[in-house]
């Protein structure tokens, strides 16, 4: 499945345009292409339905003209036919005055005798030429002279047509998508990212890799992956998004079952075919074992979903790569994912463009506005999600209404926020939730021989819970100091899951009237932490 080019002129209403003789290559290697182009997604000009005459219709001149690409499939009888004569003349036209790419097939036919009108095409060339004009047998021994010169695939140089077909067919997409899409322009210290995967990805080894995009809930993975696929969708054959992969594989289904419907629909979509059955697990390596596949896993939080998608290299064809972006840094490590890019956040310098891109769309911020913004930007944590969520919300606002903004962010979180950042903890056990908990309100950035030493006599697994929260991205372990990080944003999390527990099963209790209610009535006996 590719992707289809953003980057086309609206006036281009087909991708593909063919020019051929019907009787020669219709109910062969054209239906052959017309399907392949279909799987493609490649829109191809059908002309069923036209009537044929010595003159060019109105509708097909119009086709080319509309078209992006035009293919000329030149067969021995191609210019025993006026009407693919001045269709040649028309394309070769476009492609002076438009730009329009024109390619070449030639099916059984060599080049030279096209350039020369020789051999059998010469002859079909001669009788079709009897008794017009000059001037039109001088237009068509041009136009035949200059599309014999460009370069195309020659049929007797291939053994296997369908390979053939499949070549053209990438030819396509790589001329279709020659100008990058313009869907991520602007996007701040993106470029440098898609650098670094590029060199990760080392598109030039025929081996197949898998690779990883790790990092904290909002940071920019799957802006980033998506950049990636659109960047390098032309370089192979299939290509595959798979977003939303959180919460694909559900718990209390059989393991196979599930398996089984999470390669259906994975199959169903790289193949582009809609509703496709499958009765083992072995279909996947039997579709894609010889093609080049670029395949995107996006926001995996299960082991089972890599086992049932991308079990093993040999599953998919030579130079293919598999894309996976998790905040689970352990599941990579179960599944042998050794190549992994961590997404950091933005420096300062960064974070103030991002915020200033969704708030006032340009990349600074207006007169009056600078210190507002770089506070905005402080209390969002330079974490990329909150910057486009509070940057949007903040559009056409004045500077009170600013101010307004800066004075709820302090003690609440944005709910569009909170819903993505929520997600890893309700993911957590509820020994690590606990532990989430406690960090949050006594323990950011404090030395974590401290929290082991607080619950040591405790029922919690803190060395456990610690390596988990790190791999999940919840918290940083800080190299040179030994102290635990957690993001703002996350403690804002952490502090609205507390308020929002009934305060007699609460652990832990911050508001100092909701204290003083549990101890005079002793509604709870055993409260890790009081917090005032």
């Amino acid at each position: 499945m590719a992707s289809s080019s953003s980057s086309l002129s609206p006036t281009w209403r087909y991708r593909v345009f063919t020019s051929f003789h019907g009787p020669d290559v219709r109910k062969t290697f054209l239906s052959h292409l017309r399907k392949q182009f279909n799987y493609n997604g490649i829109t191809m000009f059908d002309d069923q339905g036209i009537e044929r005459s010595q003159t060019i219709a109105y509708a097909l001149t119009r086709a080319i003209r509309e078209s992006r690409i035009s293919i000329v499939v030149l067969s021995k009888n191609y210019a025993s036919s006026g009407w693919c004569l001045n269709e040649l003349v028309e394309i070769l036209e476009c492609k002076e005055d438009m730009g329009q790419i024109v390619m070449t097939v030639f099916y059984g036919v060599d080049p030279s005798d096209v350039r020369k009108q020789t051999g059998e095409f010469g002859i079909a060339f001669d009788e079709t030429c009897a008794g017009k004009t000059e001037e039109e047998r001088r237009k068509w021994i041009q136009a035949l002279n200059d599309v014999g010169n460009i370069a195309g695939e020659h049929l007797q140089n291939w053994d296997n047509e369908a390979i053939m077909i499949e070549k053209i067919a990438r030819d396509v997409l790589d001329k279709l998508n020659a100008t990058p899409s313009r869907d991520f322009d602007g996007m701040v210290g993106l470029e440098a990212h898609l650098r670094e995967m590029e060199a990760l990805l080392d598109l030039d080894n025929d081996g197949v890799k898998m690779v990883a995009i790790s990092g904290p809930a909002g940071i920019g993975k799957t802006t980033l992956a998506r950049a990636l696929h659109n960047q390098l969708t032309n370089k192979f054959q299939l290509t595959c998004f798979v977003d939303n992969l959180r919460g694909s594989y559900h718990s209390g289904f059989d393991e196979y079952g599930l398996k089984l419907r999470l390669q259906e629909q994975f199959l169903s979509k790289v193949l582009n075919q809609n509703g496709m059955k499958i009765c083992h697990l072995g279909a996947i390596k039997e579709n894609l074992s010889d093609q080049k596949v670029l395949i995107i896993l996006d926001d995996v939080n299960n082991l089972k979903q890599l086992e049932a998608l991308a079990n093993e290299t040999t599953w998919f064809g030579p130079g293919s790569r598999i894309v996976v972006t998790t905040e689970d840094r352990e599941l990579l490590q179960q599944h042998g994912i050794n190549n992994t890019y961590h997404v950091g956040f933005p420096s300062r310098q960064e974070a103030l463009p991002i915020l200033c891109r969704y708030a006032f769309r340009q990349t600074s911020p207006h007169h009056g506005f600078k210190v507002l913004a770089e506070r905005i930007t402080e209390l969002c944590g330079k974490l990329p999600l909150a910057l486009r969520v509070v940057g949007l919300s903040l559009r056409g606002k004045n500077e009170d209404e600013w101010e307004d903004v800066i004075s709820r962010l302090e003690t609440i979180l944005d709910r569009d926020i909170e819903d993505v950042l929520r997600v890893g903890y309700e993911d957590l056990d509820e020994n690590e939730q606990t532990l989430f908990l406690h960090i949050a309100v006594f323990f950011n950035n404090e030395d974590g021989d401290i929290v082991k030493a607080m619950f040591d006599d405790g029922n919690l697994d803190v060395k456990r819970g610690l390596k988990i929260l790190v791999n999940r991205s919840l918290i940083n372990n800080c190299s040179l100091t030994g102290n635990i990080v957690m993001h703002k944003l996350l403690q804002q999390v952490a502090r609205q899951t507390i308020h929002k527990q009934e305060p007699w099963k609460r652990q832990i209790l911050m508001d100092p009237h909701e204290i003083c209610d549990v101890l005079e009535n002793e509604t709870v006996i055993s409260l890790s932490f009081l917090f005032v």
